[in-house]
């Protein structure tokens, strides 16, 4: 079978990619290497992945709609996992023509390839963002959605009503995935275990805003690479069963939407915590009141997966901390 991964250089595509590829998989990645963060860090992990014998890349951006036919018409793929696309909620209140580009017009290039070369099954990523400022309670795909508070979660949110659209209309069997915070080994030099660990190490200041009373559904790599794979296998079909409040469901396209998360959030003062002991430094912290924008809690109801596919993470949050601070120590100290 021949599965095309978008954004393979990227956290969560690298590691699928990689767990694909273990599975028997022949893999094509694609990537455009933007310079959002580090590309050094990128290249590292692609050059891991090329080590693979059924692993192939070819440097292509989803907006390249001609590139993108090529590649389709070549590798005859059998299903697609979407992961490229623009993240970061701040970076769009700046850079919003980023997210038109990658997030709404790279996402219908891919729908218009799946399309037309009768692709099995569309895996495509989506983001808690979208639940906006809901706050204090836990997050379910039966939430409304529809009062985003960031251009970024806008965009994520127009990924899975055009998907739904392309599913009904060309019966493309797709699959979105919400996820929450997701850490581990290569990970995201913007996110909050990777950019305290830097600080924790140089001996900068790490902010905590709400007093550290924060809240993060915070979920190691490889539980969502492994719930990602199994949603692959599982291809949608339309549901009669499905209740008209329900975007998880469609009673007239074989189109899924499911959170992908751990089901228990975490402080962040604890999350701190148990870095400090990983590391054996204690950080300089310092309280901020709430920013503009935060949420106080994210908190993933994942019981529709666990039904869907038997989804249960099992890495807690001492062990994922742990084999991401060896593995920052190894890639950045060594």
């Amino acid at each position: 079978m021949n599965i095309l991964v978008t954004g393979a250089a990227g956290f969560i595509g690298f590691h699928t990619s990689k767990r694909l590829c273990q599975m028997g998989f022949n893999v094509l990645g694609i990537d455009n290497f933007s310079d959002y963060y580090d590309v050094e860090l990128k290249k590292s992990r692609l050059n891991e992945l090329s080590e693979i014998s059924n692993f192939g890349f070819e440097k292509i951006d989803i907006n390249d709609s001609e590139k993108l036919e090529e590649t389709f018409k070549i590798s005859k793929f059998d299903k697609v996992v979407h992961l490229a696309a623009q993240p970061g909620v701040r970076y769009s209140i700046d850079n919003p023509m980023i997210y038109a580009e990658s997030n709404l017009i790279g996402h219908l290039n891919i729908l218009e390839l799946c399309r037309h070369f009768d692709i099995q099954h569309l895996v495509y990523a989506s983001s808690s963002s979208v639940y906006g400022m809901k706050d204090n309670e836990i997050l379910s795909t039966t939430n409304n959605v529809d009062h985003p508070v960031s251009l970024y979660a806008a965009t994520k949110k127009s990924n899975e009503l055009m998907t739904h659209v392309y599913s009904h209309l060309f019966n493309i069997p797709s699959t979105g995935l919400r996820f929450f915070t997701v850490y581990g080994p290569w990970g995201r030099p913007d996110m909050a275990l990777f950019r305290f660990t830097t600080s924790i190490l140089n001996g900068d200041p790490i902010y905590l805003n709400n007093n550290g009373d924060m809240e993060r559904d915070f979920t190691y790599i490889d539980d969502i690479v492994e719930g990602l794979v199994k949603v692959l296998e599982k291809i949608p079909k339309s549901s009669d069963q499905a209740k008209n409040l329900d975007p998880s469901k469609s009673k007239i396209a074989p189109y899924k939407v499911f959170n992908i998360g751990r089901g228990k959030p975490q402080k962040l003062k604890d999350f701190v915590s148990v870095l400090e002991d990983c590391l054996g430094v204690k950080a300089n912290i310092e309280y901020r009141e709430m920013q503009p924008g935060d949420v106080k809690t994210t908190h993933a109801d994942t019981k529709a997966l666990q039904n869907y596919i038997g989804y249960s993470p099992e890495i807690s949050i001492e062990d994922g901390v742990k084999k991401f601070v060896e593995w920052y120590q190894e890639y950045y100290c060594h």
